[in-house]
């Protein structure tokens, strides 16, 4: 696959990003390759076109995968796996919160539930208790409101990104300036 200098930062810039979201420069970087190509590739041509090795393909296609950002494919004639990406940006985005999701505010909601019992039964000042369970509340609370957004149509999350700010017009007791 032949990169356009456009093409390479992208990637570059993707790769970079994908450090600060948590994940390996080159596994961000097969995303991104995988995002921008037309047609679903193979890991080698991956490898070539990234410069990078064939087994670190390997091992970012299956992080990729885990994640539900990356799903393989099979062309007639040819036995090697072929990957794309999620198409679809929306799509995308959702897959990515929803992975986030379930791998970081999931288990954070889970482990306050334990310590909040714990501090309630081992002599954790009151207002250290209190904390806790503000940040348990809390967390629930954003977590409550994404459950019911996440079951909207996509209609209406669109609608909803379009609105933006203006829907505070909308709000009891939000600033009407």
């Amino acid at each position: 696959m032949e990169l356009t200098p456009a093409m390479q930062d992208f990637i570059l810039h993707w790769g970079e990003m994908g450090t600060k979201w948590g994940t390996n420069r080159s596994v961000a970087q097969i995303h991104a390759l995988l995002h921008l190509s037309d047609a679903p590739l193979p890991a080698d041509e991956i490898a070539e076109t990234l410069g990078i090795a064939r087994s670190n393909v390997s091992t970012g296609i299956k992080e990729l995968q885990a994640w539900k950002l990356v799903s393989v494919e099979r062309q007639l004639g040819d036995r090697r796996d072929h990957f794309t990406s999620v198409r679809d940006m929306f799509d995308l985005a959702l897959v990515v919160i929803e992975g986030r999701r379930e791998r970081e505010f999931a288990p954070t909601l889970a482990a306050l539930e334990k310590v909040l019992v714990e501090a309630r039964e081992d002599g954790t000042p009151a207002p250290n208790v209190g904390r806790i369970e503000e940040t348990l509340e809390t967390m629930r609370l954003f977590d409550r409101w994404y459950a019911d957004v996440a079951r909207m149509p996509r209609a209406v999350h669109l609608g909803a990104l379009r609105l933006g700010a203006k829907i505070a017009r909308f709000l009891p007791g939000a600033n009407k300036a």
